[in-house]
């Protein structure tokens, strides 16, 4: 199969990158135009984003500038010191920290202008206290658990404090809650978590309510409520399984050839001599491995040429697929590049492992996990180029 070449040749490569074994290359314009998708779908729902895990690899401070400039108000992290990083970037945004709020730092939330997502009475309670003490009126959201066991206050739980907080004013700017199987369209998970989060909205009329990520806003307006907080969409990962990715790549990961090699028939390549060459072969050695965040169950092993079990990953080397082979190492793996022409695979080239015709969830599918998964394992030893 031949494909287009690569987007980022030898020649192209500063000095930096060429000392580096791999170049990640993150599209922000891409970030802001699926940003922009989204919030055109939901109109007029609020569109907020979910940067948490460092923007899922790709960088909160980058990432959240971009999609403050695209128009984006509200995000949501997972911790205060990410929120932190959102601040300091974001000055006048809304802020969500889903982890909630741990004992004795209801101060750090203040102090950075963050908002706790409430998960239990006990976070209710400390944080009712840290308010009334502080006069603090910044605000907070209230997460109630309609079927996915995580985190959240349990709909009994939320009964029960809903005419306190109507008759107190707690200041919570938004209930929400999370849905288990909204990748899966037609799951029955989907419309009993929804029927009980609007019976339960009920209760806290007036206060905007939150439903849908980023596989919920492809539910249709019924799970948009006031607000959506898509995450993975964001970052080019398909939000509904099984069907065509709507949303625009953002990552493009490419490794350097260290060496290619040949192996004669018979010959074992790799850890645990796990791929046998049926035949005589070429490698590259490309310098990417799971120390790098590439995943050590992405390639084929085989034995004798026998076919394997499951699908190998690729790379695209000189325009066309090739299989990975072997155990992935540390910092290395290895690519079969037999049917391309003899020198087309130097030393010094790069091959893309994630971009053009590899997507982060054909490199999940491979590896046997989750595009989000492989976007935050990322690794800090690529040099990072971002376009804009």
């Amino acid at each position: 199969m031949t494909l287009q070449e690569p987007t980022l040749q030898p020649a192209m490569i500063s000095a930096d990158e060429a000392e580096a074994g791999g170049v990640l290359t993150i599209d922000l314009a891409a970030i802001a135009a699926n940003w922009k998708r989204l919030s055109g779908m939901t109109v007029p729902v609020e569109c907020a984003a979910v940067v948490k895990a460092d923007a899922y690899g790709c960088g909160i401070e980058r990432v959240v500038a971009a999609l403050k400039k695209a128009g984006c108000q509200t995000f949501f992290v997972a911790d205060v010191p990410e929120g932190r990083r959102v601040r300091a970037v974001a000055p006048d945004a809304v802020i969500y920290v889903l982890n909630g709020l741990m004992p004795g730092t209801a101060g750090a939330f203040a102090d950075a202008n963050l908002r706790p997502v409430i998960n239990s009475p006990t976070e209710l309670a400390e944080w009712d206290a840290f308010v009334a003490a502080n006069n603090w009126r910044a605000g907070a959201a209230l997460h109630i658990d309609t079927g996915m066991n995580r985190l959240g206050l349990t709909p009994e739980e939320a009964v029960a404090i809903a005419p306190r907080v109507q008759a107190v004013g707690h200041g919570f700017k938004l209930i929400m809650t999370h849905l288990a199987c909204a990748d899966t369209p037609d799951h029955p998970m989907n419309d009993r978590q929804m029927r009980l989060f609007r019976e339960l909205r009920i209760l806290f009329r007036g206060v905007p309510s939150s439903l849908a990520n980023s596989a919920g806003i492809f539910l249709g307006g019924t799970a948009h409520c006031d607000l959506v907080r898509p995450g993975i969409a964001l970052f080019g990962g398909n939000p509904v399984a099984g069907q065509k990715n709507p949303m625009r790549p953002v990552v493009e990961l490419q490794g350097r050839i260290a060496q290619t090699r040949a192996v004669n028939k018979g010959d074992s390549v790799g850890y645990g001599a796990c791929w046998i060459a049926a035949r005589p072969s070429r490698l590259a050695i490309v310098t990417v491995g799971y120390g790098d965040g590439y995943p050590r169950a992405a390639a084929a092993n085989k034995a004798n040429g026998t076919k394997s079990a499951k699908p190998s990953s690729n790379a695209i080397v000189a325009g066309k697929l090739c299989p990975v082979v072997g155990r992935i190492s540390m910092d290395l793996l290895a690519v079969d590049v037999t049917d391309l022409p003899p020198g087309a695979a130097r030393r010094g080239d790069v091959a893309t492992l994630i971009g053009g015709a590899i997507g982060i969830d054909d490199l999940a599918t491979a590896a046997g996990t989750i595009s989000y998964e492989i976007l935050t394992n990322l690794g800090r030893r690529y040099h990072r180029l971002y376009r804009d």
